[in-house]
């Protein structure tokens, strides 16, 4: 049932040490991991990765370090409208609720498509599940993705700072807080 599918979304940007841009330089999103989530079946649907060129930053080495993307790796790649619109056509993005871990990957979708003119992917029905999971565990802190998998008992898979492994993650949690009865909706 279309309703019951949910996108789980994580992207990685161009970064740089102590968040500081090179002079001409914004982040732009460059990787964007979707793990769609069936919440009536309790299981992840599908998982897709998509790379994103840059258009006003390079890859720094500060950035191939964390995320293990390379310039060379993005160069080719589609471009962030390209990326957005394969998200509407593939993942019904417009039309489904979807999901983050936190609100940055929502902050960043809102600047750079503003920024760019390239028309916003998703539909207003986001959640921060960040936000659930530590209203769901009584926390007065709201726990990284790593921290909340150990707090879930369940173990990470792939490679963290890597978009499709993320959202992956990401969707264990959501399904995690769905099966406690927490996830809202």
């Amino acid at each position: 049932m279309e309703g019951m599918l949910l996108n789980v979304v994580d992207v990685e940007a161009t970064c740089w040490p102590d968040r500081i841009a090179p002079p001409g330089e914004v982040a732009e999103i460059i990787e964007i991991g979707v793990c769609v989530v069936d919440l009536a079946s309790g299981t992840r649907a599908a998982r897709d990765r998509l790379l994103v060129r840059p258009a006003r930053s390079r890859v720094s080495p500060f950035c191939t370090a964390l995320t293990g993307l390379t310039e060379d790796e993005v160069a080719t790649a589609p471009t962030f409208a390209q990326a957005c619109d394969r998200l509407r056509q593939v993942h019904g993005s417009d039309s489904r609720p979807w999901a983050s871990w936190g609100t940055f990957d929502l902050g960043l979708f809102t600047v750079q498509c503003a920024r760019d003119g390239v028309t916003y992917p998703f539909s207003d029905d986001h959640i921060d599940a960040k936000a659930v999971f530590a209203a769901a565990h009584g926390l007065t802190r709201r726990p990284s993705r790593p921290e909340a998998l150990r707090l879930a008992g369940l173990s990470g898979e792939g490679t963290e700072h890597r978009g499709a492994d993320d959202a992956w993650n990401g969707a264990a949690l959501v399904l995690h807080l769905a099966a406690l009865g927490r996830w809202p909706g």
